[in-house]
């Protein structure tokens, strides 16, 4: 259903009539427990307790079916907590069903369950009946799971966030290595990252092994795999480091295995980070508007990758408001009586995507969005601050990205300013 804001309780309270069964459910890992209600909150048969596995679900959805006959409803709303990663399995199954999953709030659970028997007692009893409640009253939401090419870069933008923390740690973990045990190596070669300096590290890697080889050797073994950037001045500076070194000299034996496995560790990674990156891009091709998206100066593949999997299917948004506010973008206020509050964002929404557009920006700022940036802090009316400014340029990446990925038409630079904007940017300059 498509919710007009100003309306979204009504509308919502309005999906729920005479004629639907609530039910509330709370999930854990390998137990569940859901407890079914009328649309006035009087709770219809007995709980059901079931297990996560196939039997389980069967079992829930024989007894909502159940309920339904005797009680002479003709939908079913399934409403949970969302507690983890629990739910996923459990939502698709009951949608394979045709059964309408909805979640609530676990911030509502937690604030309303005194609603339900005036005490503060938690378990898993009495959350199935206080989610209940809350979803015939409209406190739910309707969740967006992702499907079929937008599920699998969902997946893939997780692992590679996943995989790109272990890398990192791997290269501060070499780092540290060379700290300790040939400190000078940096003022030699100001990336430890390159071929010659991989060379180096996997087979000569402390001061007196570079001692004993000497100069023209090592040149010889960096010439057998890089053929440009390196040669004997360089070799020469690694050299004289390496006969001055202040590195540790005791355990080196062992220090050697650790920098070999350190080393396995970060080439494996970097490979998994490439292979990774080569689907991303294949899937991306697969998305429609996504060519014109990458129009835009400074978004590359990986901002576009992850926004995609966050928000999913831009053609299931009727505006870029709804996007805004699933960031947890939208503005808040505390107001009362004459006193008027502070505006902030909400944060009530996906933090991956609210930071992800946030780094976007920042780098934007400095170019396609800096008349932009300085019309909102320097403008006479309601000027913003820094951050604010940065917040308000999210909320127009996002507008910007929701109009060129449904329409498919390409960037250009009115679509960020739009003719109003630059006839205000025009008479502030």
């Amino acid at each position: 259903m498509k919710y007009k804001h100003s309306k979204k309780q009504n509308q919502r309270i309005q999906q729920i009539t005479d004629s639907t069964l609530v039910v509330g459910a709370d999930i854990a890992k390998t137990k569940h427990v859901a407890r079914a209600v009328d649309f006035r909150g009087i709770e219809l048969g007995k709980d059901c307790v079931f297990s996560n596995d196939h039997h389980g679900l069967t079992k829930l959805v024989t007894w909502m079916r159940e309920l339904q006959q005797q009680h002479h409803k003709t939908d079913i709303v399934f409403g949970i907590e969302p507690t983890g990663h629990y739910w996923f399995p459990l939502a698709e199954f009951l949608g394979r069903e045709g059964v309408k999953v909805v979640v609530v709030n676990p911030h509502h659970v937690n604030k309303s369950k005194e609603l339900e028997d005036n005490s503060p007692t938690k378990n898993d009893y009495k959350d199935a009946k206080v989610i209940a409640d809350l979803v015939r009253n409209g406190k739910y939401s309707e969740p967006k799971l992702p499907v079929n090419v937008y599920a699998d870069l969902r997946i893939l933008m997780n692992l590679r966030e996943k995989v790109m923390e272990n890398f990192g740690q791997v290269q501060r973990r070499i780092q540290n290595w060379l700290d300790r045990f040939f400190p000078e190596y940096g003022q030699v070669f100001k990336d430890w990252e390159g071929k010659a300096s991989i060379i180096t590290l996997s087979e000569f890697p402390t001061p007196s092994e570079i001692v004993v080889l000497g100069a023209r050797a090592i040149v010889q073994r960096w010439k057998e795999d890089v053929k440009r950037a390196v040669g004997t001045k360089r070799a020469t500076q690694l050299v004289e480091a390496a006969n001055t070194s202040i590195g540790l000299t005791q355990g080196l034996a062992a220090a050697k295995i650790e920098l070999k496995t350190l080393l396995e560790q970060y080439e494996l990674f970097a490979k998994q980070l490439e292979e990774i990156m080569m689907e991303v891009e294949r899937m991306l091709a697969q998305i429609p508007g996504t060519k014109e998206m990458l129009t835009i100066p400074g978004i590359g593949v990986v901002t576009l990758a992850g926004f995609l999997a966050e928000v999913g299917d831009l053609s299931g948004y009727d505006h870029g408001q709804q996007i805004i506010r699933l960031a947890g973008f939208n503005l808040k206020e505390n107001s009362s009586g004459k006193k008027k509050g502070k505006s902030t964002i909400t944060k009530r929404g996906r933090s991956r995507l609210r930071a992800l557009l946030f780094r976007a920006v920042i780098p934007m700022v400095a170019k396609k969005f800096k008349s932009l940036h300085h019309y909102f802090t320097k403008r006479s009316h309601n000027p913003l601050k820094k951050k604010q400014s940065l917040v308000a340029l999210c909320g127009k990446l996002i507008r910007v990205l929701y109009t060129l990925g449904t329409k498919c038409i390409s960037y250009q630079a009115s679509d960020v300013l739009g003719p109003v904007r630059q006839a205000q940017l025009q008479m502030a300059a």
